[in-house]
């Protein structure tokens, strides 16, 4: 008889029973996300017809695939312990750059396939500046990204004179406005994203390493672990979705307002990734509740949208779902 069978057997299980223990338990709090979206999703079928009309909820996807893209990235930083609110202006000036980029090159699909690779490389480069700020520096993440967020935006309304930069290449508009099988491609962009972000999260050493700082770096060090390594490498992670979402952005538009975009994208990313499930003070999180909750601020939007409520309205909205959200995890933290 095996070692298993044995401990099985003191402890009264058969072998085919062993393995119920191993599979995670229901619990509600797990699952609220999940349940809201689709409270959500009945709510908002009953009070519109054209909710459920596929090309809303394709328009819905698509609207938030941009945010949701960079709060894949957040998940990151917020479970090592950190926060970053510079990510919006980090999408305003890659968006310039590359269109820069793409006009100095010409047209063709070689100039959009450069210029994409260039955008991942500037997204993580910005973000290893508040990866070093943070870790180098010794400088709170709150105040370090407080400051980027200021310097990208500035540097961004310099660089393009604060005028709005157009895209001259006829392919680039193909990646953030195509369809693949019906679905857009800044969608499968999004969910590939996440694929992979679970993965790193859940089945890697780097996962596990990046939970184990944000619940408590001390232990963590104790444990071998370069703290600070891991906490840079999710500032660069980061940076790189916000790379590929202003690739996104800027193709759908073909063009960037350096005042306008990316305005607020790191207020919609916390909030999602905050809704989603993960703690604020790190340690635990994952990224399919952070891709619920970046559909549920989507719908949101777009019911209050459909209802007719003022624009003006919406961000109070917005803000009483956040509350909410903080104030369950903070009573299932305790």
């Amino acid at each position: 008889m095996s070692e298993v069978a044995k401990m099985n057997q003191k402890s009264g299980l058969s072998p085919n029973t062993s393995w119920l223990n191993k599979l995670p338990k229901f619990t509600l709090s797990n699952w609220a996300p999940l349940v809201a979206l689709l409270i959500l999703v009945v709510l908002s079928a009953m009070a519109s017809d054209h909710f459920l009309i596929p090309r809303n909820l394709t328009n819905v996807l698509r609207q938030v695939s941009y945010t949701g893209i960079i709060a894949l990235g957040m998940t990151f930083v917020i479970i090592a312990g950190g926060i970053d609110l510079s990510v919006g202006s980090m999408v305003a000036l890659v968006g310039v750059l590359v269109i820069m980029l793409l006009n100095y090159l010409g047209d063709g699909w070689m100039a959009v396939t450069v210029s994409i690779a260039a955008a991942m490389a500037m997204g993580a480069a910005f973000g290893a500046v508040n990866g070093l700020l943070t870790t180098k520096g010794k400088i709170t993440a709150f105040v370090a990204t407080l400051a980027t967020m200021s310097i990208f935006r500035s540097l961004t309304l310099y660089i393009s004179d604060a005028g709005e930069m157009v895209s001259q290449n006829n392919h680039y508009p193909d990646i953030g406005g195509g369809y693949l099988l019906g679905i857009p491609i800044p969608v499968w962009l999004f969910i590939g994203l996440a694929f992979l972000g679970h993965l790193i999260l859940r089945h890697t050493a780097f996962g596990r390493h990046v939970c184990a700082v944000g619940s408590n770096p001390k232990v963590a060090t104790y444990s071998a672990i370069n703290v600070q390594r891991v906490y840079f490498l999710t500032f660069v992670i980061v940076g790189f979705t916000v790379g590929l979402s202003a690739v996104m952005l800027s193709s759908r538009l073909n063009s960037v307002s350096p005042g306008d975009a990316g305005l607020f994208y790191e207020l919609d990313a916390i909030a999602a990734v905050v809704i989603g499930g993960t703690s604020l003070s790190g340690g635990k999180g994952t990224l399919w509740g952070t891709v619920i909750g970046a559909i549920i601020l989507g719908i949101i939007n777009n019911m209050l949208n459909l209802m007719g409520v003022s624009p003006y309205l919406q961000g109070t909205v917005k803000g009483l779902v956040i509350l909410i959200a903080v104030l369950m995890q903070f009573k299932r933290d305790r």
